[in-house]
């Protein structure tokens, strides 16, 4: 069996593997509508010591954050309310628009790209001559397997897909055009129509902004990134991730497959062991899921390895541990990283403590 044909079994079977989202249905009753509930750190089985010490540490770059368990604000600082720059967390926000068409049955992850998308990959011309376009699927964009070069505009591509893993705006960039064409719709209203506004997300609380490096419409319809593009504030953010807590359940519907969750949040099978081509991502290809990192290797050892999270330049982030039942989200500045520290290892002062805060 082909390495992806071992990816859409992994999707399709996802529901029946997965014990980690048990608790997906043992908290439903517990949502943030209109607000967040909140509990004390006691009351919610959390050291407050501790908590402290994860804030106190993302305080270092300034902004804001929540920390919630069971569906309960536990802890907050900075303004709730201040939209930020998410960067690269648009990447994690953005493909739940695929889990959409994953559910609506308009796309698969194994299909070719230019199945939806007639004039995929080129500009720039050299990317038609490389006979590699035919290849490229769903999956590659969606795993940043697909070759095409770091920056969102329209890049050239370095390596046969498949082969290699490569950070790049560009592959998502072409996902979320395939994505429209198939909708036939601005992606930001399709996201709020079926999944923001469902979870109390309004336009004050996040804004998706024109697309910076390509034209602003394709076939009339306006174009959005994946690559980045989104700010939010951190109640937003939260939200977000307690959708994926929940195994994509919010109030009792399923807003995306919990497979689909699933896939998201774990490595996959075929990308597991790629050779990372700029070696600045620290085994990207083992912690690696559908354009969200994640603790599968263990790579962090002292956080859960099924904790995931989105992650955007200056350290915007959507963390989701299902083990623990806790979601965060932090927006601000950078934090300091030492020059010969790994790249996970500025995570440390941040979740270490957030899992060691739980007691019970």
């Amino acid at each position: 069996m082909s390495p992806l044909s071992i990816a859409s079994a992994a999707f399709l079977c996802a529901g029946i593997l997965t014990v980690a989202l048990a608790n997906c249905a043992t908290a439903a009753d517990v949502w943030p509508m209109p607000e967040w509930p909140r509990a004390q750190p006691a009351e919610a089985g959390m050291d407050e010591r501790m908590l402290q010490q994860a804030r106190d540490y993302a305080l270092t770059g300034g902004g804001s954050g929540y920390i919630t368990r069971g569906g309960k604000l536990v802890l907050s600082w900075g303004d709730p309310e201040k939209r930020y720059d998410l960067k690269s967390t648009t990447k994690s926000i953005g493909v739940t628009a695929l889990g959409l068409a994953l559910k609506d049955g308009k796309i698969r992850l194994e299909d070719k790209a230019k199945q939806h998308h007639p004039t995929f990959g080129v500009p720039p011309e050299s990317n038609a001559e490389t006979g590699w376009l035919d290849e490229i699927t769903i999956l590659h964009l969606a795993t940043q397997t697909a070759g095409f070069e770091k920056p969102g505009g329209y890049q050239p591509l370095i390596f046969k897909p498949g082969t290699q893993w490569h950070y790049s705006d560009g592959g998502p960039n072409w996902l979320a055009e395939c994505i429209t064409l198939l909708y036939g719709q601005d992606l930001n209203t399709l996201m709020f129509d079926r999944v923001f506004t469902p979870l109390g997300i309004t336009s004050e609380d996040l804004a998706w902004r024109k697309n910076a490096y390509r034209e602003d419409t394709i076939n009339g319809i306006k174009r959005r990134e994946f690559g980045s593009g989104i700010s939010a504030n951190v109640d937003a953010m939260a939200r977000i991730g307690y959708l994926y807590l929940r195994g994509g359940q919010w109030q009792g519907e399923q807003i995306i497959p919990r497979s689909f969750v699933d896939a998201a949040r774990r490595p996959v099978p075929g990308v597991v062991g790629l050779p990372e081509e700029t070696d600045r991502h620290g085994n990207a290809s083992d912690h690696y899921g559908l354009l969200w990192w994640n603790n599968a290797d263990g790579a962090l050892p002292d956080v859960p390895r099924d904790a995931y999270w989105s992650w955007g330049l200056h350290d915007s982030f959507i963390i989701v541990i299902p083990s623990l039942d806790i979601v965060a989200s932090r927006a601000g500045r950078d934090w300091k990283r030492a020059e010969d520290r790994q790249h996970y290892d500025v995570l440390r002062s941040f979740l270490e403590p957030i899992v060691a805060s739980v007691r019970r």
